[in-house]
């Protein structure tokens, strides 16, 4: 409990604040369901959104933060780089698109999606190490408040890490009970990177755990909402997703209970998933 603050956020290496809980938008179809989607999630409280331009999304998220109302400067916006792009000009055009669909001024997090696509597969960590230079523009002319990755595995990381001036603020990987990468969480930590986890709920599989049912009965709280304080107690980011007014307002309804040591030690020991989504060394696009 001691990595996260009352505030709720947590402070990248530069400085920047992130909200601790981020509302995902996978697989949120575009149009007035995202829009609505996102709404719903800012009354809720939410303030960290996250997208990505091959969710094919990114209109209708930013139509949902205009009609929110919410000030933008309240508000953490990640969008990511697809894997069919790569290279510093291709790169900066790819991130204007973006900003153009979502019609912002600036991202406050912006993502190299997957660490080794289809397309630069033999080439990949030359193909990084060129993006993530326009990156780092992106970052010393400020078009983003912070820059990262996903799915970037330590091989990856050295990799990137061998030419970068600056150092990735967040790598977004798939994390949850039964999947918890000891390896990559680790070289995180040691660079002070954060982790952001993707599929938190174990793509829903874990909603239907018994010992997960059981905790959550313990504490008065659903499966999910275990999960979530879970991560948050490890000292990660969760982004849960959902379209659901109900589920969007609990999955936020984390700060005012904690897990004892003992059965996040339980949680720890869950072999109840495993990985959910592809292997970031060998994913088919």
């Amino acid at each position: 409990m001691e990595n996260i603050k009352l505030t709720g956020t947590y402070e990248l290496h530069n400085k920047v604040e992130i909200p601790c809980v981020g509302f995902g938008t996978w697989q949120v179809p575009d149009g007035e369901t995202a829009a609505d989607a996102v709404i719903h999630a800012i009354e809720s409280g939410y303030t960290h959104i996250d997208t990505a331009s091959v969710y094919h999304n990114e209109i209708g998220v930013g139509a949902g933060i205009r009609m929110s109302g919410a000030a933008r400067e309240k508000l953490f916006v990640t969008s990511k780089l697809w894997n069919d792009v790569r290279g510093y000009e291709e790169t900066l055009k790819a991130f204007d698109a973006s900003l153009k669909r979502l019609d912002l001024d600036y991202l406050d997090l912006y993502l190299i999606h997957w660490p080794r696509p289809l397309a630069f597969r033999d080439t990949y960590q030359e193909a990084n190490r060129k993006t993530w230079r326009a990156f780092e523009h992106l970052l010393e002319k400020g078009y983003v408040r912070a820059i990262g990755v996903s799915n970037f595995l330590p091989v990856h990381m050295e990799g990137l890490l061998k030419s970068a001036r600056v150092v990735p603020m967040v790598n977004q990987i798939e994390f949850h009970p039964g999947w918890m990468q000891p390896e990559a969480v680790g070289f995180c930590r040691e660079h002070k990177i954060l982790v952001e986890a993707w599929s938190p709920l174990g793509s829903g599989k874990l909603l239907e755990d018994p010992q997960l049912n059981r905790l959550g009965q313990k504490y008065d709280r659903s499966a999910a909402q275990v999960c979530l304080r879970w991560c948050l107690q490890k000292g990660h980011l969760p982004l849960p997703k959902s379209v659901t007014p109900g589920r969007i307002k609990e999955n936020l309804e984390l700060f005012d209970f904690a897990i004892s040591d003992e059965d996040m030690g339980v949680i720890d020991k869950l072999e109840c998933v495993g990985r959910t989504g592809s292997d970031p060394e060998n994913a088919k696009f």
